[in-house]
């Protein structure tokens, strides 16, 4: 359950913690700090930085796939 999972991730930013996540469910991503995305696709397509930021920075970077869905997200 994506709301459990975020709220124990939140306690434990709320308590000083830093987290790293790798992950590929919008709502997660949506709810970061900050956003590494990686691409442009897996495998040996991937493994380099293809936008950096905040969630709606990465929505308007025209390089990330993952900003094109997150930008329905978001609206």
């Amino acid at each position: 359950d994506v709301k459990r999972l975020l709220a124990i991730l939140n306690r434990l930013v709320d308590g000083g913690n830093s987290m790293i996540i790798i992950e590929h469910n919008l709502h997660v991503i949506k709810s970061a700090d900050w956003v590494i995305d990686m691409g442009p696709e897996g495998g040996q397509g991937g493994g380099r930085v293809v936008a950096t930021g905040t969630p709606e920075e990465v929505a308007k970077n025209p390089n990330s796939v993952t900003g094109e869905y997150l930008k329905k997200l978001l609206k």
